[in-house]
């Protein structure tokens, strides 16, 4: 949190080291359980109300981070969700619960799912989804003994008590790898999120490399020249895109036609990409032009034998390593 009492040098001089969410359900909800008031969570006039409900708020807060971790399964677009949102929907429970004499459940999640957490998300899908994950947790149901978050009954409410009694359920009675029943998704989610987190590790291994050759081999500029230089001479012109409209005009009873005329366009916008970005990685070398973000961006795939994210934009869906998508698109 900002502070005036830390000096400014050294803030500048220092390393900034960011605190990112905890892993998984069972870790996250203990971080969350660790900062709430033991004194505001104790004098609320609602005692059970706001325990059962501050479980299935911090349970709710752990599940939305934690989805992000399955892709589009989870969300169409990643959102990151702050402790910031979690504190204010904590004080607006505590707020609601004892200025009310019958609980607002509709209010307390529109505030949560519409306001807080849902200000961040802009997806109509996601936002559809964050208010139904939602009313699993603020609903009159999760006041009542027994109550469930997912069909094996491996995730429930924990027996009321002190702030300590839940930090010790969490520690010793919540199962140590997540399940995927309590996202509302199949065991084969699993593997999306295992592809995904390999995917990140080793793309961060790939960018710690060195970029520099050292002794005799070539440097990194020398190399990025010759990839260049061999994908530039392999690499088709453009199609006549006029000449093919003449030969194969599009009519009514010749639908493949009006296909053939949209992947010419396509292509050659795809070829058009490649080649200028080849040529200014070319001239920025030799330093005739600027080396931007973006051709940055694509000489460090090339080196590293990625596609470049440049070309992925205008390319057709693929997974192949660089070399082989070259080949692939001649």
């Amino acid at each position: 949190m900002p502070s005036d009492k830390f000096p400014v040098s050294i803030l500048q001089n220092g390393i900034k080291i960011t605190n990112e969410p905890p892993k998984g359900l069972r870790n996250n909800i203990l971080g969350s359980y660790l900062g709430i008031d033991e004194q505001e969570f104790e004098s609320c006039p609602k005692p059970i109300a706001v325990k059962r409900l501050m479980w299935g708020l911090c349970f709710f807060n752990a599940l939305i981070i934690e989805r992000r971790k399955y892709g589009p399964l989870g969300w169409n677009i990643p959102y990151e969700f702050s402790a910031s949102d979690l504190r204010i929907s904590q004080a607006q429970l505590y707020m609601f619960l004892s200025y009310y004499n019958e609980i607002p459940y509709e209010a307390l999640k529109y505030m949560v799912a519409e306001a807080n957490y849902g200000g961040r998300v802009t997806d109509p899908m996601d936002r559809r989804a964050i208010s139904l994950i939602l009313s699993d947790f603020y609903t009159p149901d999760a006041l009542k003994d027994g109550y469930k978050y997912s069909e094996s009954g491996k995730y429930v409410i924990p027996p009321d008590g002190p702030i300590s009694s839940y930090v010790e359920y969490i520690k010793n009675e919540m199962p140590m790898t997540d399940l995927t029943e309590v996202f509302g998704l199949h065991d084969n989610a699993d593997i999306t999120s295992a592809i995904n987190e390999t995917n990140l590790l080793l793309g961060t291994a790939l960018s710690l490399m060195p970029r520099k050759a050292g002794g005799a081999g070539k440097s990194q500029e020398e190399i990025l020249q010759d990839i260049a230089k061999n994908i530039l001479d392999k690499l088709p012109a453009n199609f006549d895109v006029e000449g093919a409209s003449k030969k194969h005009p599009i009519m009514y009873n010749e639908s493949l036609n009006t296909v053939l005329q949209q992947e010419l366009l396509r292509f050659n916008k795809l070829i058009n990409e490649v080649r200028s970005s080849l040529i200014n990685i070319g001239k920025a070398i030799k330093g005739e032009v600027v080396m931007s973000t973006d051709l940055e961006k694509v000489a460090n795939s090339l080196f590293d034998n990625v596609i470049p994210a440049l070309w992925a934009k205008q390319s057709y869906p693929s997974l192949k390593p660089l070399a082989s998508y070259v080949m692939d698109l001649i």
